[in-house]
């Protein structure tokens, strides 16, 4: 497997460099949600076209990680679905949107996984759960109300897409994700409570958001439904970020 970035994503996929020799994974470019940096976005188009050139010309296969934040698919009425509508809902999920196109376009075989939130250490400072955490610590933290984030541990999130490309290639567009949403305030509640602190809200009101469908992943991946997802699998991701990264004079509860 060639990775292509340098990232905390990319990182978390080195385990499996020695595997899916015929696959290139595009693990590069914007990493922030909330990011409207049109020359960011500019240079992951270029590397994303430089890379889809050479996967056409070794015959390789490639994966290209989209989200499945409601900046993808916007305040719809229902589940995100990967065979359904989307409504970018800021300029990440716009570029995301696009960026897919140029995949379908471009020829090589090819996988679009739509990513979760992932989780672990090690992660940028600007990413949803450090940026959290931070918040929380310094004892004053801003809530979108009616917001929600699935997050999957990105050990998970490997073995899933180990088990993904070890089918060959099931090709199209995969919500990879564990298919709980939980409420940002929900979050904040637990990370002050293994904090033993508590922050000052500032709330500010959002459209609601739904969780993403993962019928299409458990059908690929039957070993989905034996991984732990469920309501409270976000505490225990929490817990052992935490746990893997606490400071010095931390004591966890």
């Amino acid at each position: 497997m060639q990775i292509v970035g340098r990232g905390f994503l990319a990182r978390s996929l080195r385990p499996l460099a020695a595997r899916h020799p015929d696959t290139v994974v595009f693990a590069a470019g914007v990493s922030s949600g909330t990011s409207q940096a049109d020359a960011g976005f500019a240079r992951e188009a270029e590397l994303l076209y430089d890379t889809l050139a050479d996967c056409r010309r070794g015959g390789r296969r490639l994966v290209y990680f989209s989200t499945s934040s409601a900046g993808l698919y916007g305040a719809l009425p229902r589940s995100g679905r990967e065979d359904g509508p989307v409504r970018p809902a800021s300029p990440y999920g716009r570029h995301k949107l696009a960026m897919e196109e140029v995949v379908r376009g471009c020829g090589p075989d090819h996988l679009i996984l739509r990513l979760a939130y992932p989780v672990g250490p090690a992660q940028r400072p600007h990413q949803f759960l450090p940026a959290l955490t931070a918040q929380v610590r310094a004892g004053r933290v801003r809530i979108h109300q009616g917001a929600r984030r699935d997050l999957i541990d990105v050990r998970d999130a490997v073995r899933l897409i180990d088990a993904l490309l070890a089918l060959g290639s099931p090709g199209g567009v995969v919500n990879l994700a564990t298919g709980w949403s939980v409420p940002v305030a929900d979050v904040v509640a637990h990370l002050e409570l293994r904090l033993g602190v508590r922050a000052l809200r500032q709330v500010v009101e959002v459209p609601p958001e739904h969780p993403v469908c993962t019928e299409r992943l458990r059908h690929l991946v039957p070993a989905a439904d034996r991984m732990g997802f469920g309501p409270h699998y976000y505490r225990r991701v929490i817990d052992d970020c935490l746990a893997r990264t606490r400071r010095p004079e931390e004591t966890l509860r």
